[in-house]
């Protein structure tokens, strides 16, 4: 059931650098369409007044766009 429950999802911390936008406010690492059961804990990353920010866990950057 668990296998079946991830299908669709994203591999988390496959990438190093991600854009966002405000739709995905607020900003968690791993993101919400990814597998989180080989990841690292959910963090929320405070992007709003910056526009960037990094996981504090696997070092992804985050980049808000429009």
């Amino acid at each position: 059931m668990a296998a079946a429950a991830t299908l669709g999802k994203a591999q988390p911390n496959a990438k190093k650098s991600y854009q966002v936008s405000r739709a995905d406010l607020p900003l968690s690492c791993p993101l919400p369409d990814m597998m989180v059961w080989n990841s690292h804990p959910k963090v929320y990353l405070p992007i709003e007044t910056t526009g960037r920010a990094k996981c504090p866990y696997c070092g992804a950057e985050f980049e808000l766009i429009g």
